[in-house]
């Protein structure tokens, strides 16, 4: 189990993170979400050792995590943090060996996510003669290869290709069901809701919101209401209405009191009723409103 605590950490008037914590169990799947410069890649350098907190303090199994249990650890970060220059295969054998792994553990390593993240050819090209994606892929074989029980990644699907995204999401679906546990940020809304089970909202270097993703969208006091009348979006009129427009589906946010009964008698005196929906709010929804957008 990973457990951030009290984390604070400021650089110079900038509050990073702001007594933020929240709790990772063994094997589950975690969406670390907030606006850009909300403190997430803040915490994930404190796992490493990165940054160091001003107070608080991370967690693994109970204890403090130091040197030996980040040998365990595999970490992604959004920035390129591999050679250019240097050949995919000779780097990757060399990171992993700095993890512990021995020469032969980690051949054996490198070559079974060089295939299994499609690069089984490209062993011998130097990172830079790779496209974006292939070089995110490379990035996250560096993290994996070492077999770590605790996986960090900063938005790890940025530059793959749908195929990428939907192989990507299945490898981190089976790692977790063997125990590894996983933390990924990511802008991608609909793909967290898709592939994680559990979520941390950060703004401003608080965690505003986390915990199990059912969990938190059945507690919410807000209901997404979907109306299509005649083949176009219908708003109803009542108070506390909010409409939201795109990406996606137009739709409202309601108090989960709203009298449905009444909405649809109303949709249906307007005209045909297609669609009528109403159902916790999505990730997205809980996103907009836990940042205040």
């Amino acid at each position: 189990m990973l457990e951030f605590i009290d984390l604070n950490k400021r650089f110079g008037d900038v509050i990073a993170l702001d007594d933020a914590g929240f709790v990772v169990e063994r094997g589950r799947i975690m969406g670390f979400l907030g606006p850009n410069g909300a403190g997430k890649t803040t915490a994930m350098r404190v796992v490493f050792g990165l940054i160091r907190p001003d107070s608080g303090t991370v967690r693994w199994n109970g204890s403090p995590v130091g040197p030996e249990e980040r040998l365990r650890f595999g970490y992604m970060p959004e920035e390129r943090g591999l050679y250019p220059k240097m050949k995919v295969r000779n780097q990757l054998v060399h990171f992993s060996r700095l993890s512990g792994l021995s020469k032969a553990e980690a051949s054996d390593a490198v070559d079974h996510w060089l295939g299994v993240l499609g690069l089984a050819g490209r062993g011998d090209a130097k990172l830079d003669d790779l496209s974006h994606g292939n070089q995110q892929r490379v990035q996250l074989a560096a993290a994996l290869a070492p077999d770590p029980e605790l996986l960090i990644l900063d938005e790890p699907f940025a530059g793959l290709d749908p195929i990428g995204v939907e192989s990507l999401a299945e490898t981190l679906t089976e790692l977790a069901s063997g125990g590894v546990t996983i933390v990924f940020s990511s802008h991608q809304l609909d793909l967290v809701e898709d592939v994680c089970e559990d979520v941390a909202i950060i703004n401003e270097g608080r965690v505003v919101l986390s915990g199990r993703l059912d969990d938190v969208k059945n507690r919410s006091r807000k209901r997404r209401l979907t109306i299509d009348v005649d083949g176009e979006p219908w708003v109803p009129d009542m108070q506390g209405v909010e409409v939201v427009n795109g990406p996606g589906p137009s739709h409202c946010i309601v108090n989960d009191d709203a009298p449905v009964a009444d909405l649809l008698a109303s949709a249906n005196a307007a005209g045909t009723v297609n669609r009528f929906v109403f159902e916790p709010p999505r990730l997205t929804d809980l996103f907009r409103e836990a940042v205040g957008s």
